[in-house]
């Protein structure tokens, strides 16, 4: 395997790396870490794949000076290179922008570009220490041009962006250079999962800047699990697998079918068995749900034993939908109905809020596992049973014996990598985050909180973004395990393939709309985009005719026109109204 590597960084060429690492490890209470060696070329992108905890944040964080290495040694253009922290990595020219956003939320989007570097003014008796606004505005401006944010007022709170947005503030403040204040220029650049939350057009405007910087020399290290990105823009390719290098090669050697193999140790085949199932009566009826034009009279039933996708693209109202069966979000028209523990026909239920929907039996794996889903300065064990308080607790207070029991049950069920229930959160990888929130919820079948039904139905929100690929397949296995014991399953996801992959039927959101559901046999990619747009181009063809109708230009126009253009422009209701349903 080491034969493999050095064959691969010798094919590099006789071009003079621009940082080397050499034996690198990195041992915390067990080897994280061992015997890596790579070297980074000007002009190149180095991709960096594996699974989640193969090591691949551990090795950036060394080249970024986050951390020191237990062993091994670096250089950089040509010179010892051993960063004592972040800071002095950046004045050197070695920058990283990492999946946790180094961002302010309170300060305006300019203040976080320019944060160390704010532009002083000079007035008559000399420095006066004021910050030269006019100055950062325009620096700022320059910055988010680069990166697709032109059209963003710089004075707005970072806090009031969305993600993706925020994202791309920190990859701009990573592109500034700090020329002017004597340190080096960039030299390398590390992207940790720079894309898992942005847009189709945010994603082409990054990989445009990553050409600009390939065009100017600089060394750029692109860790992700999405292997389509890989083959787009890497050069080369590094796989790590528990803590060593396995392979160093080409793009152009490898597919993304061996990349996988690669990374999980194993082959893995096109689709995945979920198992023999039996979908029984409905359980989740969904009838007419709406709020304001952001969700519009949505239709759909959910079957025991069934894995529904939610499709559409981004701003289509998914995750609204989700919120609004699950009670976070007021409706404003619809019911959610559920059949009868015993296999009554589903009845309507109020859901006004998360505590209505829990226990109706409803549960959510948010898309935000982090900022929403758990707290990740607490041990597995408090997250597992922030919803199973009452089996845990004597006499108001939580007994930390069963609270650890109850987390050993789910640790071991759903094989949570972890060195126990006291272990923080915060520290696991993405995936087995992801198993700690869903074990919360199964954790709660078991426990039979007083009042209230096991979890019946799941509706998971992106489920499987942020993650590798060896995990992604143990959260399907689990959802095909929910779903055999009678779950109703709702999948929301960006991902075509991946709903194509497991679910039995798939919903297409458009435009708030539920414009088209597809049974497995009926869809295909192309169907499934078609429907994804189906929505907009009915929203544009209201607008054309109402284009196409005379306008009275004056208030006594509109009254000499008479009741006809009035009542003919009333006529047909507005497309919240008209928004139909599907079934």
């Amino acid at each position: 395997m080491e034969a493999i590597a050095s064959d691969a960084q010798a094919s590099a060429s006789a071009r003079s790396a621009v940082l080397t690492v050499t034996g690198a490890g990195k041992t915390y209470e067990q080897p994280v870490l061992a015997d890596v060696s790579l070297a980074l070329y000007a002009g190149e992108v180095l991709a960096l794949t594996g699974e989640n905890g193969a090591g691949k944040s551990t090795l950036s964080k060394i080249v970024g000076g986050l951390t020191a290495p237990t062993t091994g040694a670096m250089t950089l253009m040509g010179q010892p290179y051993a960063p004592a922290s972040r800071a002095q990595a950046e004045a050197l020219g070695v920058r990283m922008v990492m999946q946790e956003l180094n961002l302010l939320p309170t300060l305006s989007v300019a203040e976080n570009l320019y944060l160390n570097r704010l532009p002083r003014s000079f007035g008559p008796l000399g420095w006066a220490g004021w910050i030269d606004r006019a100055r950062l505005h325009e620096d700022a401006r320059a910055a988010m041009a680069q990166v697709g944010l032109e059209a963003i007022d710089p004075e707005t709170p970072v806090g009031e962006l969305g993600i993706g947005h925020q994202q791309l503030v920190e990859i701009a403040r990573n592109l500034i250079g700090d020329e002017a204040q004597g340190a080096a220029p960039l030299r390398v650049l590390i992207l940790d999962e720079p894309t898992a939350m942005l847009t189709g057009r945010e994603v082409e405007l990054l990989f445009e800047q990553i050409a600009r910087l390939k065009a100017r020399g600089v060394a750029l290290v692109y860790i992700s699990h999405r292997l389509e990105e890989l083959e787009r823009i890497a050069q080369r390719v590094a796989v790590l697998r528990d803590g060593r290098l396995v392979r160093v090669d080409e793009m152009a050697n490898l597919t993304p079918e061996r990349i996988v193999a690669l990374m999980v140790g194993r082959e893995l085949g096109e689709r995945i068995e979920l198992g023999a199932r039996r979908i029984g009566a409905p359980l989740l009826r969904v009838d007419g749900i709406g709020r304001a034009s952001v969700v519009r009279n949505v239709s759909f039933e959910v079957r025991a034993g069934e894995i529904f996708g939610v499709s559409g693209l981004i701003g289509a109202g998914r995750t609204e939908l989700m919120r609004l069966i699950y009670g976070a979000d007021a409706k404003d028209r619809g019911t959610v109905a559920l059949a009868g523990v015993a296999g009554e026909p589903p009845v309507a239920v109020r859901i006004d809020s998360p505590a209505d929907a829990v226990r109706h039996g409803i549960a959510l794996i948010t898309e935000d596992r982090k900022g929403e889903g758990l707290l990740l300065t607490q041990p597995v064990a408090a997250n597992v049973s922030l919803g199973n308080v009452s089996a845990v607790a004597r006499y108001g207070v939580v007994d930390a014996g069963r609270e650890n029991a109850l987390a050993d049950t789910q640790i071991d069920a759903l094989r949570i990598r972890t060195s126990g229930p006291e272990q923080r959160v915060g520290e696991l990888s993405g995936g087995n985050q992801q198993k700690v929130v869903i074990g919360r919820w199964l954790a709660r079948r078991i426990t039979g909180e007083q009042g209230a039904q096991g979890v019946r139905v799941l509706l998971f929100d992106e489920p499987t973004r942020g993650i590798d690929v060896g995990a992604k397949f143990d959260i399907y296995a689990l959802m095909g395990a929910l779903a055999r014991e009678g779950c109703a399953l709702v999948v929301v996801s960006s991902d075509l393939r991946e709903l194509m992959l497991i679910c039995d039927r798939i919903g297409v959101m458009s435009a708030g709309k539920m414009t088209a559901i597809f049974a497995r046999g009926e869809w295909s990619q192309d169907a499934l985009l078609a429907a994804a747009f189906a929505g907009y181009r009915a929203e544009d063809a209201l607008l054309a005719d109402a284009a196409d109708l005379p306008e009275p230009t004056t208030p006594v126009a509109a009254e000499q026109s008479g009741s006809h253009n009035r009542e003919g422009r009333n006529q047909s209701p507005p497309p919240d109204e008209r928004g139909g349903s599907a079934s």
